[in-house]
Order: structure tokens, then sequence, then C-alpha cells
């Protein structure tokens, strides 16, 4: 039978996990399902992500594609789905299970992404690993003016972790704001690319200007500078998690 393309939706806690991608020595999200999958369908399975997530951050939505030829999943995938999802640890989720064309691709098609940073005011046992808890509550109406700067195609090279292998640092980002429901505060950002560590340090720098008293204007003095050391400390990553990814297709 003639392999066919497949996107699945995934959402997944990455306490555990050393992040999605496959790695030597260690535990990540796309090993536990490139396993699952192979168990399931008997095929040396390859999958692709729409990106790679940190050691312990999360996923809300993430699209994987991958190439197979088996018969229950093209005949009967929410069968399908429901078998993977019973060979995945309690912490992974198979949202969708879906055909694409043959050329789709989960990383190179998405045209964007979102983010959310959680932080909470109180102490909670239930947040843990799931949201950071601060002690004191920021200027949240500074740290949104400073928001609004990063609006824009620009170069982010100041809130990139050094020596990745990427071909450029310019990103658009079309959404950054802060919201606060009682305790809790809730940083959203979408854009169509992010680099390595850059959410976490974007919401570290406004911190940053929300507690010290720094003026707005710090923002464009860091982004100028394109110098990682410039910018506030990246925050912990269990606070983090990858909401949404766009396709023209989905």
């Amino acid at each position: 039978m003639e392999k066919k393309r497949f996107f699945i939706e995934i959402a997944y806690d990455g306490s555990a996990y050393h992040g999605w991608q496959i790695q030597p020595n260690a535990i990540s999200v796309q090993e536990k399902l490139n396993h699952a999958l192979h168990t399931l369908t008997r095929e040396n399975i390859e999958t692709i992500g729409a990106g790679r997530t940190d050691t312990g951050v999360h996923a809300k939505q993430l699209y994987v594609h991958f190439d197979s030829a088996n018969a229950l999943l093209i005949n009967n995938r929410e069968k399908f789905k429901h078998s993977l999802n019973a060979l995945l640890p309690y912490d992974i989720a198979i949202n969708n299970v879906f055909e694409v064309s043959i050329d789709a691709h989960a990383r190179f098609d998405a045209t964007s992404r979102s983010y959310e940073y959680h932080m909470h005011l109180h102490k909670n046992p239930f947040l843990i690993n799931r949201s950071w808890h601060i002690r004191e509550l920021p200027n949240m109406d500074r740290m949104n003016e400073a928001a609004q700067l990063l609006l824009g195609t620009m170069d982010f090279s100041c809130f990139s972790k050094s020596n990745t292998q990427v071909h450029t640092n310019i990103c658009t980002i079309t959404e950054a704001k802060w919201t606060q429901i009682g305790h809790t505060i809730v940083f959203n950002i979408t854009a169509d690319r992010f680099l390595r560590n850059m959410v976490r340090a974007i919401v570290g720098t406004l911190m940053k200007i929300g507690l010290q008293d720094l003026p707005v204007s710090y923002i464009t003095e860091i982004l100028s500078s394109k110098d990682r050391s410039m910018a506030g400390a990246s925050v912990p990553a269990h606070g983090l998690y990858l909401t949404r990814v766009l396709y023209p297709y989905v």
C-alpha cells in the first residue's frame, strides 16, 4: 500500500521530558511518540514537529507529520487515535490525526506560533511545574507598553541563545500582551517563528522593566544592541506553554 502523509495534533505536560526533540541520553516527547507509532504500525516512523520545546516546557497544541501505509490509520483514524493514546504515557495526548498532502510539512508550512507564559502571586501546590510563583506584582502597564515595542519584523538576536543553527534571527511578532486575572498573570505572544529561548528571555526582560522601574524605552536599547547579555534573565521553563500553531490548510 502506498504511503500517505498524516498530521498528528499532540498535547503534553513537559515536566518529565527533556523537550520535544530526540536527543542522546535523555527522554523526550518525540522519542515516546516515535516508539508508540512504531509499536502500532510496525513501521519505522520518522516524525517532524512544528517546532521544538525545551526541557520542562509544555504544549497545548503541537502538530507533527509522518508518513505511513498502515491500514488502520488509513481506514479508521479514530480507532488509530485511541490505540495510539493507549500506548502513550498519561502526560502525552493525541487530540487529532488527519491526512494531508504528501508535500505538507509540519515545521515549514506553519504560518504562526503562539505561546503563553503563566505566573501566579500566591503559593499554590496545584501549580507546581505549571506556573512560575512570583512574590511581587510587577507594573503591568509599563510591561504592556514595552511589549508593544516588540511588534513588527526585526532582528531578535538579543533574546536568542548563542551558537544556534539558524540562518536568520529575523522574526515577525504580531501579538505581545500581559493580562491579570486575580492572582494569575499570563503573557501571550504570537510570531511567525521563534528563536531558541526567545520567549523566556522576552518575559524575563519585560519583568525586569516591570519590577525595577526601568523606562519602557529600555526594550528598544536592548533590541538595537543585538546583545543577549543586555536582556533580562530567562524565566523558568515550567511556566511556558506552546498554545497554537496555524497552517493555511488546517
